[in-house]
Protein backbone atom coordinates (compact mmCIF):
# COMPACT_ATOMS: atom_id res chain seq x y z
CA UNK A 1 0.00 0.00 0.00
CA UNK A 2 2.52 2.95 1.24
CA UNK A 3 6.50 2.59 0.07
CA UNK A 4 8.87 5.12 1.08
CA UNK A 5 12.73 5.09 -1.15
CA UNK A 6 15.33 6.40 -0.17
CA UNK A 7 13.50 9.81 1.09
CA UNK A 8 15.05 12.82 2.17
CA UNK A 9 13.09 15.91 3.87
CA UNK A 10 14.18 19.08 5.32
CA UNK A 11 12.00 22.11 7.02
CA UNK A 12 14.06 25.34 6.37
CA UNK A 13 17.93 24.36 6.57
CA UNK A 14 17.55 21.54 8.88
CA UNK A 15 17.57 18.13 7.16
CA UNK A 16 15.50 15.88 8.88
CA UNK A 17 14.64 12.83 6.73
CA UNK A 18 18.09 11.08 5.87
CA UNK A 19 17.67 8.21 3.24
CA UNK A 20 14.03 6.69 4.85
CA UNK A 21 12.95 3.28 3.29
CA UNK A 22 9.59 1.59 4.63
CA UNK A 23 7.19 -0.48 2.95
CA UNK A 24 3.61 -1.10 4.36
CA UNK A 25 1.87 -3.66 3.14
CA UNK A 26 -2.04 -4.05 2.55
CA UNK A 27 -3.81 -4.54 5.94
CA UNK A 28 -0.43 -4.37 7.96
CA UNK A 29 -0.30 -2.57 11.03
CA UNK A 30 3.33 -0.78 11.28
CA UNK A 31 4.28 0.64 14.42
CA UNK A 32 7.46 3.35 13.96
CA UNK A 33 9.59 3.64 17.41
CA UNK A 34 12.06 5.74 18.40
CA UNK A 35 13.33 8.41 20.91
CA UNK A 36 12.43 12.23 20.66
CA UNK A 37 14.12 13.99 17.66
CA UNK A 38 14.09 11.08 15.56
CA UNK A 39 12.32 12.29 13.01
CA UNK A 40 8.15 10.61 13.84
CA UNK A 41 6.32 13.57 13.54
CA UNK A 42 7.97 14.77 10.83
CA UNK A 43 7.41 11.70 8.78
CA UNK A 44 3.68 11.72 9.82
CA UNK A 45 3.12 15.18 8.35
CA UNK A 46 5.21 14.74 5.39
CA UNK A 47 2.65 11.43 4.11
CA UNK A 48 -0.42 13.67 5.03
CA UNK A 49 0.90 16.42 2.85
CA UNK A 50 2.40 19.11 4.79
CA UNK A 51 3.61 22.30 2.81
CA UNK A 52 6.36 22.93 5.69
CA UNK A 53 8.97 20.14 4.87
CA UNK A 54 11.07 19.95 1.44
CA UNK A 55 11.56 16.49 -0.03
CA UNK A 56 15.31 16.84 -1.30
CA UNK A 57 15.43 13.34 -2.71
CA UNK A 58 13.52 9.95 -2.55
CA UNK A 59 9.60 9.54 -3.61
CA UNK A 60 6.41 7.80 -1.55
CA UNK A 61 4.61 5.55 -3.25
CA UNK A 62 0.79 4.77 -2.35
CA UNK A 63 -0.84 1.77 -4.19
CA UNK A 64 1.73 2.27 -6.93
CA UNK A 65 1.53 5.85 -7.23
CA UNK A 66 3.70 8.78 -6.18
CA UNK A 67 1.71 11.20 -4.25
CA UNK A 68 4.93 14.04 -4.11
CA UNK A 69 3.29 16.72 -5.99
CA UNK A 70 -0.37 15.82 -4.47
CA UNK A 71 -1.75 18.48 -2.00
CA UNK A 72 -2.88 17.18 1.67
CA UNK A 73 -7.04 17.25 0.56
CA UNK A 74 -6.31 15.65 -2.61
CA UNK A 75 -4.11 12.84 -0.20
CA UNK A 76 -7.44 12.57 1.73
CA UNK A 77 -9.50 12.11 -1.26
CA UNK A 78 -7.25 9.25 -2.22
CA UNK A 79 -7.67 8.01 1.55
CA UNK A 80 -4.98 9.07 3.39
CA UNK A 81 -5.60 9.98 7.05
CA UNK A 82 -3.72 11.49 9.99
CA UNK A 83 -4.50 11.42 13.36
CA UNK A 84 -2.63 14.54 15.32
CA UNK A 85 -0.55 14.31 18.53
CA UNK A 86 -1.98 17.80 19.07
CA UNK A 87 -5.27 17.82 17.87
CA UNK A 88 -6.38 21.64 17.01
CA UNK A 89 -8.93 24.11 18.61
CA UNK A 90 -11.20 25.49 15.90
CA UNK A 91 -13.61 28.15 17.90
CA UNK A 92 -16.61 29.21 16.13
CA UNK A 93 -17.02 25.66 14.17
CA UNK A 94 -18.96 23.14 15.41
CA UNK A 95 -17.76 19.30 15.63
CA UNK A 96 -21.26 18.04 14.39
CA UNK A 97 -20.93 20.60 11.09
CA UNK A 98 -17.47 19.73 11.14
CA UNK A 99 -17.96 16.01 11.01
CA UNK A 100 -20.91 16.48 8.37
CA UNK A 101 -19.08 19.04 5.71
CA UNK A 102 -15.78 16.69 5.68
CA UNK A 103 -17.99 13.48 5.10
CA UNK A 104 -19.95 15.06 2.16
CA UNK A 105 -16.83 16.56 0.97
CA UNK A 106 -14.79 13.09 0.51
CA UNK A 107 -18.33 11.17 -0.99
CA UNK A 108 -18.50 14.41 -3.10
CA UNK A 109 -14.57 13.51 -4.59
CA UNK A 110 -15.27 10.08 -4.77
CA UNK A 111 -18.34 10.80 -6.69
CA UNK A 112 -20.93 9.30 -3.73
CA UNK A 113 -24.19 10.86 -3.02
CA UNK A 114 -24.51 13.25 -0.33
CA UNK A 115 -25.60 12.00 3.03
CA UNK A 116 -28.95 13.23 4.15
CA UNK A 117 -29.35 14.52 7.97
CA UNK A 118 -30.91 11.47 9.01
CA UNK A 119 -28.50 8.95 6.94
CA UNK A 120 -25.45 11.53 8.80
CA UNK A 121 -26.98 11.37 12.74
CA UNK A 122 -27.53 7.47 12.45
CA UNK A 123 -23.18 7.04 11.20
CA UNK A 124 -22.42 9.79 13.99
CA UNK A 125 -24.62 8.42 16.87
CA UNK A 126 -23.31 4.75 16.38
CA UNK A 127 -19.71 5.52 15.92
CA UNK A 128 -20.18 7.64 18.95
CA UNK A 129 -21.67 5.10 21.35
CA UNK A 130 -18.55 2.69 20.16
CA UNK A 131 -16.00 5.20 21.44
CA UNK A 132 -18.18 6.07 24.92
CA UNK A 133 -18.54 9.77 23.09
CA UNK A 134 -21.61 12.07 24.96
CA UNK A 135 -23.77 13.36 21.47
CA UNK A 136 -23.13 16.56 23.22
CA UNK A 137 -19.70 17.02 23.17
CA UNK A 138 -20.25 16.96 19.21
CA UNK A 139 -22.17 20.32 19.62
CA UNK A 140 -18.93 22.13 21.28
CA UNK A 141 -17.14 23.68 19.20
CA UNK A 142 -14.34 21.56 17.79
CA UNK A 143 -11.55 20.21 19.96
CA UNK A 144 -12.53 24.05 22.40
CA UNK A 145 -11.92 22.73 25.96
CA UNK A 146 -11.67 19.21 25.35
CA UNK A 147 -9.81 16.80 27.50
CA UNK A 148 -6.62 15.01 26.01
CA UNK A 149 -8.84 11.96 25.91
CA UNK A 150 -12.04 13.98 24.22
CA UNK A 151 -9.68 14.81 21.73
CA UNK A 152 -8.37 11.68 20.78
CA UNK A 153 -11.92 10.04 20.47
CA UNK A 154 -13.16 13.31 18.60
CA UNK A 155 -10.10 12.26 16.12
CA UNK A 156 -10.61 8.33 16.28
CA UNK A 157 -14.21 9.33 15.20
CA UNK A 158 -13.24 11.66 12.05
CA UNK A 159 -11.04 9.01 11.17
CA UNK A 160 -14.01 6.20 11.43
CA UNK A 161 -16.23 8.49 9.63
CA UNK A 162 -14.44 9.24 6.84
CA UNK A 163 -13.38 5.50 6.54
CA UNK A 164 -9.57 6.10 4.98
CA UNK A 165 -7.35 3.44 3.81
CA UNK A 166 -4.44 4.61 4.89
CA UNK A 167 -4.50 5.94 8.70
CA UNK A 168 -1.45 7.81 10.61
CA UNK A 169 -1.61 7.86 13.81
CA UNK A 170 0.93 10.63 15.89
CA UNK A 171 1.64 9.53 19.13
CA UNK A 172 -2.22 8.80 19.54
CA UNK A 173 -1.61 7.66 22.91
CA UNK A 174 0.02 10.97 23.92
CA UNK A 175 -1.69 12.54 27.47
CA UNK A 176 -4.26 9.38 27.51
CA UNK A 177 -5.09 7.35 31.00
CA UNK A 178 -5.30 3.92 30.66
CA UNK A 179 -9.36 3.76 30.13
CA UNK A 180 -8.99 6.68 27.26
CA UNK A 181 -6.62 4.13 25.54
CA UNK A 182 -8.43 1.34 25.60
CA UNK A 183 -11.83 3.25 24.08
CA UNK A 184 -9.21 4.60 21.42
CA UNK A 185 -7.40 1.61 20.66
CA UNK A 186 -11.10 -0.78 20.62
CA UNK A 187 -12.22 2.67 17.39
CA UNK A 188 -8.92 1.61 15.83
CA UNK A 189 -9.09 -2.31 15.95
CA UNK A 190 -12.56 -1.62 15.14
CA UNK A 191 -11.06 -0.57 11.07
CA UNK A 192 -8.51 -3.28 11.51
CA UNK A 193 -8.88 -5.06 7.46
CA UNK A 194 -7.15 -6.61 4.44
CA UNK A 195 -7.69 -3.53 2.42
CA UNK A 196 -6.70 -0.70 5.24
CA UNK A 197 -3.29 -0.22 6.58
CA UNK A 198 -1.97 1.77 9.79
CA UNK A 199 1.50 3.40 10.51
CA UNK A 200 1.25 3.93 14.46
CA UNK A 201 3.93 6.39 15.62
CA UNK A 202 4.63 5.91 19.57
CA UNK A 203 7.42 6.90 21.89
CA UNK A 204 5.99 3.62 24.24
CA UNK A 205 5.28 0.00 24.19
CA UNK A 206 1.88 0.34 25.81
CA UNK A 207 0.08 1.16 23.17
CA UNK A 208 1.14 -1.57 21.07
CA UNK A 209 -0.79 -3.80 24.10
CA UNK A 210 -3.54 -2.60 22.48
CA UNK A 211 -3.15 -1.86 19.08
CA UNK A 212 -0.58 -4.62 18.50
CA UNK A 213 1.55 -4.13 15.36
CA UNK A 214 2.56 -6.54 12.68
CA UNK A 215 6.14 -4.98 12.22
CA UNK A 216 7.87 -2.83 14.53
CA UNK A 217 10.67 -0.09 13.19
CA UNK A 218 13.21 1.84 14.94
CA UNK A 219 13.28 5.38 13.38
CA UNK A 220 16.86 7.24 14.76
CA UNK A 221 18.32 10.56 13.14
CA UNK A 222 15.99 10.54 9.87
CA UNK A 223 16.08 6.92 8.83
CA UNK A 224 15.03 3.13 9.91
CA UNK A 225 17.88 1.61 11.67
CA UNK A 226 15.94 -1.77 12.53
CA UNK A 227 12.94 -3.34 11.80
CA UNK A 228 11.16 -6.79 13.92
CA UNK A 229 8.02 -7.86 14.39
CA UNK A 230 5.79 -7.16 17.99
CA UNK A 231 8.41 -8.17 20.05
CA UNK A 232 10.67 -5.59 19.03
CA UNK A 233 8.29 -3.18 20.83
CA UNK A 234 8.87 -5.36 24.38
CA UNK A 235 12.64 -5.60 23.97
CA UNK A 236 12.59 -1.40 23.55
CA UNK A 237 10.70 -0.72 26.84
CA UNK A 238 12.38 -2.81 28.55
CA UNK A 239 15.76 -1.71 27.93
CA UNK A 240 15.61 1.35 25.49
CA UNK A 241 17.18 2.43 22.84
CA UNK A 242 21.05 2.56 23.52
CA UNK A 243 22.03 -1.03 22.34
CA UNK A 244 20.07 -0.21 19.40
CA UNK A 245 21.29 2.69 17.91
CA UNK A 246 24.72 2.43 19.62
CA UNK A 247 25.05 5.38 21.87
CA UNK A 248 23.52 7.03 25.03
CA UNK A 249 20.03 8.93 24.55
Amino acid sequence: MLEIKNLYARIGETEIIRGLDLKIEDGEVAAVMGPNGSGKSTLSYILAGSKNYKITKGDILYNGQSILGINAAERAVLGIFLAFQYPMEIPGVAMMEFLKVGMNAQRKARKEPALNVSEFLKHVKAMAARLEMDMSMLKRPLNVGFSGGEKKRAEILQMVLLNPKFCVLDETDSGLDVDALKTVAEGVNALRASDRSFLVITHYQRLLDYIVPDTVHVLYKGRIIKSGDKSLASYLEQNGYTDIIGEPI
